[in-house]
């Protein structure tokens, strides 16, 4: 087979983040495989770039796909380097992201394979990943009370109840608790996020969703459970093994609907949805610090991230 190309001349406004069980898509060609580095290292894989042909208007359009964890899954949670992975995303042209991710389920009926669309988070992370492109001279505080796209979520949404007479289970809402990892939770804390109102629990949203929202990227992500952590006590403690059997046998719906949510996004009705107009300049209002007063790391890597936008 022949290797792919390893530049790609045109913006790519859509990306999915794969998780575990994810690392492909069905229907979609790869054209493309970019080697990115970034003024925070390299991404946790190569960027693919994957052409589709639009069922609403038979056009082809682009996608990027990262694997989170690397190709062989490598990548501890802990260790995702989430800054090279949006940067990369967006120095590309990315300004919407779809990212997937296995999750344990907090509520009796969140059952394992169903899915989920969280519209909030909790951060149980515990300060080891680092979690924001502006430091080292430069401050900014940007808005995070909605973690997610509600924009994009809407129609995941859609096409996730499309779905359902298919084998998709869908709930529209959910709190999302996102742990340090990578050892699962004790039974006390499961029972603990049960209590605050956590409907699943996964190691994979934190940082990616906050640096999302910091580099004007529209953020969703589609959970898919997996199993019942370890609360549920007629139930087996959760285990890699049983994590990755239902990842399998719920591998065709996952991947039928990530691809239903990309070819609906690739409508020109959502064009300006998928561009995250409704994001562009929020970050200006939140930079505290000068621009006389940056210190020259923080305008090279910014400068960088955001070509033109401070100046």
């Amino acid at each position: 087979m022949a290797a792919l190309p390893n530049t790609y001349k045109d913006p790519v406004r859509i990306a999915v983040i794969g998780g575990t069980g994810l690392r492909e898509l069905p229907g979609f060609t790869q054209v493309a495989s970019l080697d990115i580095s970034t003024p925070w290292g390299k991404p946790s894989s190569p960027v693919t770039i994957l052409h589709h042909k639009c069922s609403h208007n038979g056009k082809e359009f682009p996608v990027a796909f990262l694997s989170r964890h690397g190709l062989h899954h490598q990548v501890a949670p802990h260790e995702v380097p989430a800054r090279a992975n949006i940067a990369a995303l967006r120095s590309i042209g990315v300004r919407t992201i779809i990212a997937f991710s296995a999750v344990g389920s907090l509520q009796e009926k969140i059952k394992p394979r169903d899915f989920v669309v969280p519209d909030q988070v909790f951060d149980r992370t515990k300060g080891v990943r680092p979690w924001t492109f502006f430091e080292g001279g430069a401050v900014a505080h940007v808005g995070f009370a909605d973690p997610f796209d509600e924009g994009v979520a809407k129609v995941v949404r859609a096409c996730g109840h499309s779905l359902e007479g298919e084998g998709v289970v869908l709930h529209d809402r959910g709190t999302l608790v996102c742990i340090e990892g990578p050892q699962f939770s004790t039974r006390a804390e499961s029972n603990l996020y049960r209590a605050w109102g956590g409907s699943v629990i996964n190691m994979s949203c934190l940082p990616e969703a906050k640096l999302a929202r910091e580099a004007e990227i529209a953020y969703q992500m589609i959970c898919m459970s997996t199993d019942y952590d370890c609360w549920h006590e007629s139930s087996e403690d959760v285990t890699v093994e049983m994590v990755m059997g239902n990842m399998k046998a719920n591998a065709v719906n996952a991947r039928r609907f990530v691809g239903a949510v990309l070819d609906a996004l690739s409508e020109d009705k959502h064009a300006d949805l998928v561009e995250a107009k409704h994001l562009e300049g929020s970050v200006k209002f939140g930079v505290s610090t000068p621009l006389t007063n940056w210190s020259p790391e923080a305008r090279e890597k910014l400068g960088w991230l955001f070509p033109g936008y401070f100046e």
